[in-house]
């Protein structure tokens, strides 16, 4: 019984199938969906543009082409600043009904020449044109090395403003007609124009252009380096398409690198940003200052600070010679280091006969000798004030025979206004992670030969103590003047991979350095060539050894400070070099900010005290 009032009381309130499907569909209507959540709330269409939600939109297509496409035209289109989609349609057509086409455009343009002809009209140009392309066209599509295709390029441009809309129009209208391709905005087909861009891959807007394989291939976007790695360093930002320019120099087949640049175009700002992040890796530095705008980087990372010049208390003895490497023999170690003392001479004492070479060759061994130095000594026992000295070699020249002259003129450097300069046993040490040779206090005529001896001592620390490091050589312009010292330093260049060490050249004298027969094979030697800002007087010669194309030669002329061009093995891209603040504080050379710097912290002190 209770079964069955139950059932009654369910009958007696039961509701129609027809209340049920309709609330069914009721709630439905009511139901969120993925295609309702990402719709717009409204969408009005006018003749020039759309308007979606509070976004407006319009759509252009390209309709024309010049004869002759370059590449990369489209990539300054795909790097531009502001919101657009780009859609690319590209449609095989059949090879045999090109083909009759083409016969059949032939004919009708031989057909026409022939009736100027007739009439006695001049040829036209266009016509005698047409029909070389036709026939060319033909032999390739007939041998295969061709295709045909009709290619849609679709642009469809966003803002909320539309004067800003109207405004990116016309700039990438101003772009691609800079380069002859001429487009039309899909004026009465916005929807259809916005449906095309959309990545639906469908082919609303149907508005194509006839083109073979060479010129299709040519509207291939994505052409700009990618200098990026999971590891290394920030060496700035890729120009373009704004992608971080970064890598580890260490990894590549050799680190060195050149970087030129006319004076301000910032090239000792950026080798200074490179060691100062490099450091955090842990590398060590190795500094050739000519012009003293290291010592602020020194002072502030606690780095050795050595000053190089006739009234200073730091002395570098060029007998020297190196702990011996496991990997090599005594003996060569010795003959080396006389081979680069006698460099060294013929820089001191300028022009040297073949007949006075043999006597200093003679003269060198003479004063080891003297000394109790073979090339069988142990070199790592020998103490600094163990060594020979500029002094030993004048005493040793001026009793053999032929050897006064040689005598005479080194007598400036023992005796002479030049004395203590290098006639001193070493008391440097350059045991820090940064160390700065500064030699800004020598006169013009020394520089050249001081630039030899700290390379010649940088060089012999590199193979006692094979570690990561980077050897920086500012105004290396002054090292090429001198074939001896421009064969060291290129010496350098080609074994300093050996001891995990990489060479910077800098230089802003780009000629000087490139007319010495050692300059090219030092640029060729280095992975890395970092190009910024160059003087018209120079970047025919920049052109010529990197091989720039007109537009790469605009894009130094007209850089910035920082910016440029870097190569780095095959590729090379546009960079800019970017500084936080932190960093801007610790490597600028501006006398303005630095001196800022010092009020800053003489204000502090003050505060403290």
């Amino acid at each position: 019984m209770l079964f069955s009032k139950k059932k009654k009381d369910v009958e007696s309130t039961s509701v129609p199938q027809e209340d049920i499907i309709e609330n069914e569909e009721f709630y439905q209507k009511g139901v969120a969906t993925v295609r309702g959540l990402i719709a717009p709330s409204a969408l009005q269409i006018q003749a020039n543009h759309l308007q979606i939600g509070d976004v407006l939109s319009t759509t252009m297509f390209v309709v024309a082409y010049p004869r002759f496409l370059n590449d990369n035209w489209f990539s300054p289109i795909i790097n531009i600043d502001f919101p657009m989609d780009v859609a690319m349609f590209i449609h095989p057509a059949d090879t045999r009904d090109v083909l009759k086409n083409l016969k059949k455009s032939a004919a009708h343009v031989h057909s026409q020449i022939s009736m100027q002809a007739e009439s006695g009209k001049v040829s036209d140009p266009m016509l005698e044109t047409a029909v070389e392309n036709i026939e060319n066209l033909r032999v390739s599509l007939q041998q295969g090395t061709e295709r045909f295709f009709r290619f849609g390029l679709y642009i469809t441009i966003f803002s909320s403003d539309e004067k800003v809309l109207q405004k990116n129009k016309s700039e990438i209208e101003a772009i691609l007609e800079a380069q002859l391709i001429y487009t039309k905005p899909a004026v009465l087909r916005m929807e259809q124009g916005l449906a095309s861009t959309i990545p639906l891959g469908d082919d609303k807007l149907n508005a194509g252009n006839n083109l073979n394989t060479a010129p299709l291939s040519t509207t291939f976007p994505f052409v700009s380096s990618d200098l990026s790695s999971n590891e290394g360093i920030l060496y700035g930002i890729n120009r373009h398409n704004n992608s971080l320019i970064l890598f580890d120099r260490f990894n590549m087949e050799n680190a060195n690198m050149v970087v030129f640049a006319k004076s301000g175009g910032g090239k000792s700002y950026f080798v200074k940003l490179e060691i100062l992040r490099s450091m955090m890796l842990g590398v060590n530095a190795i500094i050739i200052d000519p012009e003293n705008e290291y010592k602020h980087l020194s002072e502030t990372l606690g780095g050795t600070y050595i000053n190089i010049s006739l009234g200073s208390n730091a002395h570098i003895n060029p007998f020297e010679l190196p702990k011996i490497p496991e990997d090599e023999k005594p003996v060569d170690v010795f003959r080396n280091t006389i081979a680069s003392l006698i460099g060294l001479m013929h820089i001191m004492l300028g022009s040297v006969t073949p007949e006075e070479d043999t006597i200093l060759e003679r003269g060198i061994r003479e004063s080891y000798a003297v000394r109790d130095i073979n090339e069988n000594s142990n070199f790592g026992a020998i103490p600094h004030s163990g060594y020979p000295t500029i002094a030993d070699l004048y005493e040793v020249l001026r009793s053999m025979d032929g050897g006064d002259s040689l005598a005479k003129r080194l007598s400036k450097y023992t005796e002479g206004i030049f004395a203590g300069f290098l006639n001193n046993p070493t008391n440097v040490e350059i045991n820090n992670q940064l160390v700065v040779f500064n030699i800004r206090d020598l006169e013009e005529e020394l520089r050249p030969i001081a630039m030899y001896m700290v390379l010649q001592f940088i060089w012999n620390e590199m193979r006692s103590n094979v570690t990561r490091r980077i050897v920086a050589v500012d105004e290396a312009w002054v090292m090429m003047q001198n074939d001896d010292a421009a064969a060291f330093m290129f010496g350098i260049a080609k074994r300093c991979r050996k001891y995990y060490t990489g060479l910077t050249t800098i230089t802003q004298d780009v000629s000087d350095f490139m007319s010495s027969r050692y300059g090219k094979p030092i640029v060729t030697n280095s992975s890395l060539q970092l190009l910024l800002r160059q003087s018209p007087a120079s970047v025919d010669v920049i052109a010529e050894t990197f091989f720039l194309t007109d537009h790469e030669k605009f894009l130094l002329l007209e850089s910035n400070v920082g910016e440029g061009i870097l190569f780095a093995g095959p590729k090379h891209a546009a960079i800019k070099v970017i500084a936080s603040y932190s960093e801007d504080q610790i490597i600028t050379s501006d006398p303005k900010q630095l001196e800022e710097i010092e009020k800053a912290k003489e204000e502090l002190e003050n505060d403290e005290e």
